[in-house]
This record gives C-alpha cells, structure tokens and sequence, in this order.
C-alpha cells in the first residue's frame, strides 16, 4: 500500500507506517487501530500516564513495565503492547501521541476515508456528530471518519481539522479576530 510521504517524512510518522506494516501483515489493522484509540484517550484522560510518556527521567526498563502494564489494564493486544515496548526502549513514548494521529491516518487512507478531528466547547450528541459528519462527508467527497474532542478554552462553535487543513468557527478565534480589527 502506498503511504503519504508527508506522514512517513515525521518520526512519529514513521513508526507509524512500520506499526501499520505489521499490523496489516498480521490482518489486525482495525484492532490496533482500536487499541490505539483506547491509548489515547487514557492518555488523555490520565494526567500521571501523559505525564510518565514525557518524562524523559524515566528509565527505559521502567518506561517499558509501566507501559506493559498499561497494556494489560486497557486490554490492548500483543503486537500493541510490543509496540510500546519498543517505543520504551527506544525512548520514544513523548512521540506517542502522534504516531497514534499518525496511524489512523494511514488507516483511514487504506480504507478509503479521510480522518476528522472536530474540537468543540461542549460534548456533541450523536445526532450533532452524524449531522457533522454527512456535512463533511458531502464536502470531501468520501467517507469522513469523526475524532471528537472536548476544548471549553474555545468558549463556543467548532475547530474541525481535516489532514493539513483547518475550519475554525470558534467564539475564542471571532473574538480574537474582533479585536484585531479594532486595533486597527
């Protein structure tokens, strides 16, 4: 399968394609891909998880049993927590995040599908996320695979980030824009 060079040219890009090799070699593509969403919102979600991916005075070994240990309280599968086990060993964890992004990416390309990331003030109910999505379904032309993600720091509206590109129809970025143009 032929890769996107602009994901493959990043680090996190690259651990990614090789994850998403394995993956496919294995026919286990949309379980990692499932894992790895579960990653990320424990990730998220745990400020002690996020906070021991960063740092960097961790020990490998240390790094790597915290992460086997994650794995098996998330239910995460073999090749996953391998994954992990590597990135511990190579000290690569702080990149998770991305190659998580990054992965899914791939995925959705493989699929046919364009990925999403729509950032909100509020949580949007199905309904808003189904509307959401048939909106940008008809604006891409193709299936749009939607990654919600709650910001109150955007005080209203949405951000909806679509590969490189950006639609902001935030209350935080109209005000900011507002004062702007005051200034003069």
């Amino acid at each position: 399968m032929e890769i996107s060079g602009g994901i493959t040219a990043s680090l996190a890009g690259r651990y990614a394609a090789a994850l998403f090799d394995l993956a496919s070699e294995n026919g286990t593509v949309s379980g990692v891909e499932a894992d790895l969403e579960k990653l990320d919102a424990a990730i998220r979600e745990s400020a002690e998880l996020s906070a021991l991916t960063r740092n960097p005075q961790v020990g490998r070994d240390a790094a790597g049993k915290a992460m086997e240990s994650v794995a098996g309280l998330l239910g995460l599968s073999d090749l996953t927590t391998k994954f992990l086990g590597v990135l511990a060993a190579n000290r690569r964890l702080a990149s998770l995040p991305g190659m998580i992004r990054a992965f899914a990416a791939i995925a959705a390309a493989q699929r046919g599908e364009v990925s999403a990331e729509v950032i909100s003030a509020h949580p949007l109910d199905s309904s808003q996320v189904e509307q959401l999505s048939q909106t940008l379904k008809a604006r891409e032309g193709r299936e749009v695979k939607l990654r919600t993600r709650v910001d109150p720091e955007i005080l209203g509206g949405l951000i909806v980030k679509i590969g490189s590109r950006q639609i902001d129809s935030s209350i935080r970025t109209r005000l900011n824009s507002l004062a702007q143009a005051m200034k003069g």
